[in-house]
């Protein structure tokens, strides 16, 4: 449908959020674990370190990430976790086009398992993305979000393959950030989330800045690129699905644009998150086997060896307000027909060592600036 463009695949993450943090050991975890895996696709999102040239970071300060212990080498998943959550623009099964990575987002869990930070990393940052023998590229100086679309592509049948794709974003975020390692990852391609957000009861946000909807008309119908359009006043708002999702589409009538629009998308998570918890989801089996079912059709994920039901069982006790969502500052380079893309202010590099060396919450609280 024209109106579902692919920044509303954003929401999906909150699909995976509300998994990995809602704490559905509440009910029969055997059951959900049959019923729900079974509608999720696995895939190896990581991918075999060979097909890369060694890190730049592991080199340069080989005690990077040192003292975490990866989720795949114990039976039970521990240590401080890094997940790294990609939007893609979906591509009709009769056309398959590379995919774009239109939201990349990392949630850092501490290694106690009690605060999680979730932060973005802007689609149109200016990296280097290296070389990728499966896919037959290069490696490049460009935007984010095309490292997944080159790593997707197979030479010998010219197919497309997300998940390779994932695995060259994946790297190509190591590289620039220095987190050492994903401990999981999910690709969400979703059209229906509105349907989730809906069976949730909507969600309760506050809107801190009057949005306005260049895809929808005051009365919720499809725009047609003229006439008036649907208003998101500052103060308390209860949306429902077609309007939280179209919420957090826009960018353009946003003072900071992009950036703007990624703090209304955390902000929703938040919302969702809240409102999963509140809502008495937890407690009603029949609601959370839809909910869960919805999300996962849409869902590819990896663990590196963990299901995603393990994740929810090791992350059970982290709540909303154990999440705290943060905003890099960043600028772009160049302007107007000149434009390439963004690049982060210093202190992004300050903040991704603090993240690869589990001392977030130290460091944001001397920088209180960067939460969201």
């Amino acid at each position: 449908m024209k109106g579902t463009s692919r920044w509303v695949r954003f929401c999906t993450f909150l699909g995976v959020a509300l998994l990995v943090l809602s704490g559905l050991v509440v009910i029969g975890v055997s059951v959900l674990q049959e019923r729900y895996e079974g509608s999720v696709v696995t895939a190896d999102l990581f991918g075999d370190s060979d097909d890369f040239a060694p890190l730049a970071v592991a080199t340069a300060n080989p005690e990077y990430g040192k003292t975490r212990t990866p989720a795949s080498e114990s039976v039970d998943i521990d240590g401080p976790l890094d997940l790294l959550l990609v939007g893609i623009d979906p591509r009709p099964a009769e056309a398959p086009r590379p995919p774009l990575a239109d939201a990349i987002m990392v949630l850092h869990i501490e290694e106690s398992h009690e605060r999680a930070f979730l932060f973005s990393l802007p689609r149109d940052l200016i990296v280097d993305i290296p070389a990728f023998a499966k896919a037959g590229f290069g490696g490049s100086t460009e935007k984010l979000n095309a490292a997944m679309s080159y790593g997707s592509r197979v030479p010998d049948t010219g197919g497309i393959d997300n998940a390779q794709g994932f695995q060259l974003l994946a790297r190509t975020v190591v590289e620039r950030t220095g987190i050492p390692r994903f401990e999981a990852g999910a690709i969400i391609d979703f059209s229906g989330f509105e349907a989730v957000v809906d069976e949730l009861g909507g969600v309760d946000m506050y809107v801190d800045e009057r949005t306005l909807s260049i895809h929808r008309a005051p009365n919720g119908t499809l725009r047609p690129g003229y006439g008036p359009q649907k208003a998101y006043e500052v103060g308390e708002q209860h949306m429902n699905g077609w309007e939280a999702l179209d919420f957090v589409r826009q960018r353009k009538s946003l003072a900071q644009g992009d950036y703007g629009r990624q703090r209304h998308q955390k902000q929703f998570l938040k919302a969702v998150l809240a409102q999963a918890t509140d809502s008495g989801l937890l407690t009603d089996p029949l609601r959370l086997d839809r909910v869960l079912r919805a999300a996962g059709e849409s869902l590819t994920f990896s663990g590196r060896g963990h299901g995603l039901m393990d994740y929810v069982i090791a992350l059970r006790h982290l709540r909303p307000d154990d999440l705290t969502t943060i905003q890099l500052p960043g600028a772009s380079v160049g302007h107007g027909t000149g434009y390439r893309g963004e690049e982060l202010r210093p202190v992004a590099d300050e903040f991704f060592a603090a993240v690869a060396e589990d001392r977030t919450a130290a460091y944001l609280a001397e920088h209180p600036e960067l939460v969201s």
